[in-house]
């Protein structure tokens, strides 16, 4: 039972409590990825070796101060930066993504549902308006020209998807907009007096219904166990959100790592699917020469995560993935928590996406790969995995609108 609030456009939104509504794998009662102490979460495979913060920053120190890690140069032109166009009305003939930087989308799916993924406007990625990775392309809109937001969907704490100004001015703007968490973090909104907020786990789902309403609370106790879809104009809107894993880790001090968890989500309305990566690794690389290749035949042998192919197996086919190809260098140290295009295609593969867009490149620089190299790697990754290297996977300016038909 859950209560309901009125969305934007005149729509009151129910949803149901968090469970398991789709397939999920056989040791998923065991909760693997919980901490043994109940304090926080882990990431459960062998493809996962991390670096503790400190080992982290005392590297790219090193690094830095011996010349072995370059920053890299963000003189314009780098990535073209148009302004969006949103649709008007709920109406969309179409599955349609725009590219709002980083990993931030805006997706309006047929039959009326607009859903917003890792929103971050600010200036400064990071705790602080004057320190912190400062943006090379400029946000294409702010919060205020987004007409709709139903739902505001959240991968991790990490302060490139999670802004404290850029939240608090959608709760200003879209007061009813819902927002979905990962376990631990409705705590977070409710300090920041926001109460339309629901948390999940991994393999659990929340079915959304947006019905036609004149403001009025309700209460809902729908509880269907089949994917549900969009209707048409005037009638209820209806999706399935799941929580699903990922490689990677949350923080936001130095004190809070693995409290709260990261995700991937993906989300089915309007008989249309996306499944949103939001920030992961796939593989734990080991520090390799210049010109040696981390696919190559030495390192056939290095685990790869396994839940990426659950997620394509129980959840998928998806009709989009919105999938990270960014922050990646160098590989020893980021490959447990940020993809490269080479694991990102094997990703794609793996979740059993019939198309995708690149995500978490093209805004901050967070590390060391040239700032239009993960658009290229792309194209080979495809072309080395047999794929086209256009119109499957591809890049788009920031601010872009794509289409995706059935």
């Amino acid at each position: 039972m859950s209560t309901a609030v009125t969305a934007p456009g005149g729509y009151a939104c129910s949803m149901t409590r968090p469970r398991a509504l789709g397939a999920v794998p056989e040791d998923t009662a065991a909760k693997t990825h919980h901490r043994k102490d109940g304090k926080g979460f882990a990431n459960p495979w062998a493809s996962w070796k991390g670096m503790s913060g400190p080992q982290i920053g005392k590297a790219v120190l090193w690094g830095r101060l011996t010349g072995k890690f370059k920053v890299p140069d963000t003189t314009p032109p780098t990535v073209r930066v148009v302004e969006p166009t949103f649709l008007p009305s709920r109406e969309t003939p179409q599955l349609r993504a725009t590219w709002l930087g980083h990993a931030c989308y805006y997706v309006e799916f047929p039959g009326g549902l607009r859903v917003l993924f890792d929103p971050v406007f600010e200036e400064r990625s990071g705790p602080f308006s004057f320190m912190g990775p400062k943006r090379y392309t400029p946000a294409p809109c702010h919060v205020k020209d987004i007409p709709i937001i139903d739902v505001v969907v959240i991968s991790h704490s990490h302060y490139d998807h999670l802004s404290y100004h850029t939240v608090m001015e959608i709760h200003r703007k879209h007061p009813n907009a819902t927002f979905l968490v990962g376990l631990g973090l409705k705590k977070w909104f409710h300090g920041c007096g926001i109460e339309n907020v629901e948390e999940l786990d991994w393999w659990t789902d929340i079915d959304v219904t947006l019905s036609p309403s004149t403001g009025e609370k309700s209460v809902s106790n729908a509880s269907t166990a089949s994917a549900p879809s969009a209707s048409a104009k005037g009638s209820d809107i209806t999706a399935r959100f799941s929580c699903l894993p990922c490689q990677h880790i949350s923080a936001r001090t130095p004190f809070d790592m693995g409290v709260t968890l990261w995700c991937s989500w993906s989300v089915v309305s309007g008989g249309k699917s996306v499944w949103f990566g939001g920030d992961t690794g796939y593989r734990a690389v080991p520090e390799v020469g210049k010109d040696e290749d981390d696919y190559g035949e030495a390192y056939v042998d290095l685990p790869r995560c396994p839940a990426f192919k659950q997620i394509g197996d129980l959840r998928g086919p998806f009709d989009l993935g919105l999938i990270p190809i960014g922050a990646y260098d160098p590989r020893y140290i980021m490959s447990s928590v940020h993809a490269n295009p080479f694991d990102s295609v094997n990703i794609f593969v793996d979740t059993k996406c019939k198309k995708a867009m690149g995500i978490h490149w093209g805004t901050w620089v967070l590390t060391g790969e040239a700032v239009l190299e993960p658009p290229v790697l792309l194209k080979q990754a495809m072309k080395k995995k047999g794929l086209p290297e256009t119109g499957v996977f591809d890049v788009c300016d920031i601010g872009e609108s794509r289409e995706f038909q059935g």
